[in-house]
């Protein structure tokens, strides 16, 4: 039995010796003292045939001088981590690395030389040493260029088809093709730089040459079959991805990209040589998601920390894709405590064991409550009192609620109150409630229960501040389009009609929608939170809007597909509520300013609270008995530019 276990641990050690894909460390540093050795030895026959050699008793025999020399020289080989770095990997750095080891190493032995012949009467030859300098850089030297060659030549043959041109020509870019040329184990094959800058157009970089980003280039790339381009990460922070990648992908060219790296050759406490190899295999294709996303935004974190750290917040639909987001950006604040609440049980559930792992110390607490309850709603007050709110539960699918108005005002209307209303009783500090741009001009029941709730929470604001005594809750409203990613999303909804086969429905040619991240949309509500005084509606900066139809043929060719032949799009016509484009300020609206260029102010219509909460418990109570003609009315009476559109409440507005 304990022979088979042997047998069975060397065929594992063969194994892994065969399908090494790199020299380890102490291969290297065995290596790098061999050669350290074969130099001494040469070294020795150099000087005495340069020098010349007398016997004497002070001077250390040949061998004792060589240990001595390979003892400090090991040493200094781990001072510097010569044997840490991938060699084929080999940089600059290391060369200094290595000449830096070996000149200590004879620094040192120079020096206890000294000490020797003073105190011992023994020395070693000086000569000997001087020489050995020299003949250990060289051979040190020619060993990593050799391999770093080998692997470069190497990565040039064999079965590998795929050529790429590599769309960035800084150090971002530059590291791809580095680890591209000697990793033999990838598919693609560097063969040039695309570069939109007219001053490395003519340029030469790692001995391939860089291509102006124009016409031309696609007659080139078909010419020479190249078929794939890898984005750099940094240059797709730099440019505007749907359309200045729109050349290669109305092209049929594949667009890749990687993830965030920089510096291949790091030292073992920064990176670890497996994570680096998997790096370099991590190439995959383009999304549709990073085409939409925008240059990362900055928010100021100090004034985030100041009304969130060390406080009790309360996120309401904690478990959605806006609210969980929250949650998760919230939690980086160090707030007191987190207090996650929201319906759906099994989101909640995986929601709070994500958030638990992820923030060791950070105090959760998770509650189903739903937030048409009054009494659950202020029971959670009672017990927690939370100091910020962020209110993102809502309904919010359009065609949905135009077939159930009744529910869309209990869950948007009534819960907003409720918890309007809890966070003054109970003298919440901050309570910012996550609207949408179909508030705005709403032409269906979601978009005016979501101005209704807007109003409400306006005129209870201003209502609260005429009022002298009590507590001063700041209310902010923050309005934003479509986040992708978030429930109901467009882009998952392709996804799936594309891996099908198809069609992509699409409800008209020419809708348009703007598009924003799940991440930035978070970051900007609590940016938003930060700045409000009370009773303000924050817009976000959008972007530019993006047709529907050219998102669906995108997507498709991203898929590897043509639109139209592979897969079809077909058009459905608008769905119930839904209009061509959405707006995100009402006409009669201006916006102002704020120290965060992507967060505007809307100067709204102002509402009495005497007058509007009778007219709002009026539109409650119909909903509750399930009278939907007459809560629709309602509604377009506070929200007098409420007009339904493609929808059976149409002849409402008549």
């Amino acid at each position: 039995m304990s022979k088979k276990k042997d047998e069975l641990r060397q065929s594992d050690i063969l194994d892994r010796l065969v399908n090494m894909t790199y020299l380890p460390r102490w291969g290297v540093l065995l290596i790098d003292l061999f050669l350290a050795f074969c130099a001494y030895s040469i070294s020795y026959f150099i000087s005495k045939h340069l020098f010349g050699y007398v016997p004497s008793p002070m001077v250390m025999p040949i061998w004792e001088q060589a240990l001595v020399m390979l003892v400090v020289q090991l040493f200094c080989f781990w001072i510097f981590h010569t044997y840490s770095g991938i060699l084929r990997y080999s940089t600059f750095i290391d060369t200094i690395k290595v000449t830096l080891s070996v000149l200590l190493a004879c620094v040192v032995v120079l020096l206890g030389n000294v000490v020797l012949k003073n105190t011992m009467h023994i020395m070693m030859l000086n000569s000997l040493i001087v020489v050995y300098a020299f003949v250990c850089i060289v051979f040190l030297f020619v060993w990593r260029v050799v391999v770093k060659t080998s692997f470069e030549f190497m990565s040039h043959q064999g079965p590998r088809t795929e050529k790429v041109l590599i769309y960035g020509v800084q150090s971002a870019g530059l590291s791809i093709a580095k680890m591209l040329q000697s990793n033999m184990e990838s598919q693609y094959r560097p063969v040039g730089f695309i570069s939109d800058d007219k001053t490395k157009e003519s340029h030469n970089l790692l001995g391939l040459s860089v291509y102006p980003l124009n016409d031309k280039l696609i007659d080139y790339m078909r010419r020479h079959e190249i078929s794939h381009v890898i984005v750099s990460p940094l240059k797709m922070k730099q440019i505007d991805p749907l359309t200045d990648l729109s050349l290669f992908i109305d092209n049929g060219i594949k667009i890749l990209t990687t993830p965030y790296f920089t510096d291949f050759n790091l030292e073992e406490e920064k990176q670890n040589q497996n994570d680096i190899l998997r790096k370099v295999g991590a190439i995959e294709s383009i999304k549709v998601e990073d085409l939409l996303e925008r240059p990362v935004i900055n928010i100021n974190t100090d004034n985030v920390s100041r009304i969130l750290r060390d406080k009790v917040v309360l996120i309401t639909g904690a478990a959605g894709s806006i609210g969980s987001e929250i949650v998760r950006q919230v939690s980086a604040f160090k707030p007191r405590l987190v207090l996650m609440a929201d319906m759906a049980e099994s989101p909640l559930h995986d929601l709070s064991m994500d958030m638990g792992s992820q923030f060791h110390e950070q105090q959760f607490a998770r509650m189903i409550i739903d937030v048409r309850d009054k009494r659950m709603v202020e029971s959670v007050f009672e017990e927690y009192h939370p100091n910020v709110v962020f209110h993102a539960a809502a309904y919010k699918h359009v065609p949905l609620m135009e077939e159930y108005p009744e529910q869309a005002v209990l869950a948007n209307v009534l819960g907003t109150r409720n918890v309007a209303d809890a966070a003054v009783h109970y003298g919440a500090e901050r309570f910012v409630m996550i609207s949408t741009d179909k508030a705005v001009n709403p032409t269906n029941v979601m978009g005016a229960s979501k101005r209704v709730a807007e109003i409400y929470v306006q005129a209870l604001s201003k209502v609260q501040q005429e009022t002298e005594n009590g507590s001063k809750t700041l209310f902010i409203t923050t309005r934003f389009g479509n986040v992708l990613g978030s429930n109901g999303s467009v882009v998952p909804f392709f996804k799936k009609q594309i891996a099908a086969g198809g069609p992509v429905t699409v409800t008209h040619p020419d809708i348009i929608r703007y598009f924003m991240t799940i991440p930035e949309a978070s970051q900007l509500v609590l940016e938003a939170a930060t700045l409000g005084k009370g009773g303000e509606i924050f817009c976000f900066d959008m972007g530019r809007p993006v047709k529907i139809a050219d998102l669906a043929k995108n997507m498709i060719r991203l898929a590897g597909y043509e639109p139209g032949k592979d897969v079809k799009i077909v058009y459905t016509g608008l769905r119930p509520g839904e209009k061509l484009y959405e707006e995100l300020l009402n006409q009669k609206e201006l916006t102002q300013p704020t120290p965060n260029e992507k967060i505007m102010v809307a100067k709204v219509r102002e509402n009495d609270y005497n007058t509007i909460s009778p007219l709002i418990d009026e539109l409650i109570e119909d909903a509750q008995k399930g009278m939907v003609i007459p809560t629709v009315k309602m509604m377009k009476r506070i929200v007098p530019e409420y007009k339904s559109r493609n929808s059976i409440f149409e002849k409402l507005d008549k």
